[in-house]
């Protein structure tokens, strides 16, 4: 009978040891995984302000008249007369 108390005790212990452990195991993943999280939303932070940017730089250079005045003033292009343009047809 005592041995049976014995060996349900150590029995009972050694499912406590691996349950700790097992808590630990998963304690430590988690911190893992939200450390990594946090990069990655920082990262995104990072993206959505790059790609504000980028929405405001496009925005600003497709507006007709400054695509104009940077082919005039930098590339030196001028619009050709109509009777100069040649259609292809594809």
């Amino acid at each position: 009978m005592a041995t049976l108390r014995l060996l349900t005790l150590m029995g009972l212990l050694l499912a406590l040891v691996v349950s700790a452990m097992g808590v630990i195991y998963v304690k430590y993943h988690t911190r893992l995984m939200f450390i990594e999280i946090q990069k990655q939303e920082a990262a995104l932070d990072q993206y959505e302000v790059e790609w504000g940017q980028l929405q405001l730089e496009l925005t600003t250079l497709t507006e007709e008249n400054q695509l104009e005045l940077l082919a005039r003033d930098k590339l030196k292009l001028v619009v050709p007369q109509r009777d100069k343009i040649i259609y292809i047809k594809p």
